[in-house]
């Protein structure tokens, strides 16, 4: 297996975190949540790609789904879910609808065009792919990337100036830490001053420390259960906790 056993560790911790994430969306209906589950999901199944690959070797389909989950999806919807969680509804919807438009023609596009593997041995070795999906997978990365560092260190001075949920301070750190991990590995990766099992350490690392930074906050998760045992009801919040604020409340009375 070798280094293949780095991308399955991070593919089941990334697929336990979806569960995890998907169950508060179900006991809470926040959409932020929902897309931050999708967007666990996705880095597990381009890290499945990578385990596969290292263990039984590279073939063009690995390619496509990796390429497309792993470098075109997972910074977009993990960056979307902090979009829901900050900006207006009306706004956060009209950018998921361009975010859908980007990845339904990138993923027509990616399962079609003619893609050639040369001598490359490993998802990380360098493989030609068209300029239009190489622009996508730049845009969406950098979106995705910003939205989720940046309102992470946004969310982070935020509680820092109000002095309140210090705690959240740290959390919105290691969140941004976490995501910053993935995105300079990818970078270095295209550069070629990185090899495989640095790449998918960065992936590990950061999936956990984006992970250790969501449970820490009330946004993320509003309760502390076992997943998907309680069924799929809304769970109601108590009259005495009404009148608190939450804490994207808070973050949203500064703008």
């Amino acid at each position: 297996m070798g280094i293949g056993i780095i991308p399955l560790v991070s593919t089941i911790v990334s697929i336990m975190f979806a569960i995890t994430v998907l169950d508060q969306f179900f006991a809470r209906r926040k959409p932020f949540q929902l897309l931050w589950a999708i967007g666990f999901m996705i880095y597990g199944v381009s890290a499945f790609t990578e385990f596969y690959t290292e263990t039984y070797g590279l073939n063009v389909i690995m390619f496509r789904l990796w390429f497309f989950f792993g470098a075109i999806l997972v910074a977009a919807y993990l960056g979307q879910g902090t979009v829901y969680l900050l900006l207006p509804r009306h706004v956060a919807n009209i950018l998921m609808i361009i975010l859908g438009v980007f990845s339904v023609y990138a993923l027509f596009r990616m399962f079609s065009v003619n893609i050639t593997l040369g001598a490359a041995a490993h998802l990380t070795d360098k493989i030609t792919v068209p300029f239009d999906i190489t622009a996508i997978t730049t845009v969406l990365s950098v979106y995705g990337t910003t939205a989720l560092v940046g309102g992470a260190l946004y969310s982070a001075w935020v509680f820092w100036r109000k002095k309140t949920y210090s705690y959240r301070v740290l959390s919105n750190i290691l969140i941004a830490v976490g995501a910053l991990l993935p995105a300079i590995g990818g970078s270095l990766l295209k550069l070629g001053t990185t090899r495989g099992w640095q790449f998918y350490s960065l992936e590990l690392s950061g999936v956990l420390i984006i992970f250790v930074g969501f449970i820490r906050t009330r946004e993320v998760f509003g309760l502390y259960r076992f997943p998907l045992i309680h069924g799929f009801k809304k769970v109601e919040i108590k009259p005495s906790e009404k009148f608190k604020k939450e804490p994207e409340q808070q973050i949203n009375e500064t703008r």
